[in-house]
Order: C-alpha cells, then structure tokens, then sequence
C-alpha cells in the first residue's frame, strides 16, 4: 500500500509540475485504449463477479497515451472496486459533436448527492470505513482530474444508488 501511495504521490506532482511543452501528445485511439484497460482488468472483474463491456468506435484524440490509459484503468478499476456483485461495467466510447466522448457506467453503490463534488479531491474517500477492504490509495480520482485537464478535456461523474457514471470529454481528431 505504501509503494502504491508513493507511486501516486509522484505521479500527481509529475502532472502538477509539467509544462505543456515537456508532454508529447500523438494521436491516441481512446477505444483501444479502452479496450486495452478492460483486458487488462479481466480478472479483477471476474474475482469480483462483475461484467466488463466495451460499446462503441474508434475515436481518434490529441493526447499522451500513457496518461490516457492511465485515465481509463482508474475508471475502469473503480468501477469494478465499488461494483455490487454480479454487477456490470459499461465503457463506451463515441464521437459526439467535435468531442471525443469516453464513458464509464456501473451499476454499483453509487456516490450520495453530498460527496460527489469533493470525490475528486486528494485523497478522499466517501466511505471512509471500507477504505482499506477496497483498497486504494485515495488519489485516483484526483489524478483522473488532472490527466482530463492537462488534455483540455472535462470529467463530469452521474451517479444515484443504482450505479455510477463517469464521463471523459476531449476533442476529437
């Protein structure tokens, strides 16, 4: 856990104190991306009893693919983490407009109305009782917000006791 900490403690500054002229940004095919993060989190899902689908198209953005992995995997993996077992998670991935639009529903415990503004501050956790039985470090979601913005793009969260619904917007190529 303390290695996980310190991995995410740099990672944060790393985005905090980079120059838009040090990122080199390529084009980037979020549904690969997308599907690469699925593959990769197959067996969290399966030891969660949880359903990964990928929905949607190829969708060209300007970005630093590590960073955007980085982006989808946190999603993706909260989603698993914060599931209901037998619960599913949606990814999916279109164009909408000049924007690349890359989702991520789940239809897990939900985030109550009073947290969802402060989810993605620096380590806070809305259910601080489970915090060490899902894991974690607290700082996901705060590096989510910063990859989004280091990419000019906006991530906006939906969510009720029916589920979660994470949305990253960037403009398309």
């Amino acid at each position: 856990r303390l290695v996980s900490l310190s991995e995410d403690i740099i990672q944060l500054s790393q985005l905090e104190e980079s120059d838009e002229e040090e990122m080199t940004f390529e084009s980037v095919n979020l549904y690969e991306i997308a599907n690469r993060c699925i593959e990769a989190l197959n067996i969290n899902a399966i030891n969660k009893n949880v359903t990964l689908n990928l929905l949607g198209e190829d969708c060209y953005i300007r970005g630093k693919a590590q960073l955007v992995e980085e982006l989808v995997y946190n999603l993706c993996d909260n989603a698993i983490r914060y599931n209901r077992k037998g619960g599913n998670v949606t990814v999916t991935v279109k164009k909408e407009d000049e924007n690349a639009v890359l989702s991520v529903a789940d239809t897990g415990i939900g985030i109550p109305l009073k947290h969802q503004k402060r989810v993605f501050e620096r380590f806070y956790r809305v259910d601080k009782s489970r915090s060490k039985e899902t894991g974690g470090t607290g700082l996901g979601l705060a590096i989510v917000k910063h990859i989004a913005e280091r990419h000019d793009g906006t991530i906006t969260l939906k969510s009720n006791e029916n589920g979660t619904v994470f949305t990253f917007k960037v403009k398309a190529l």
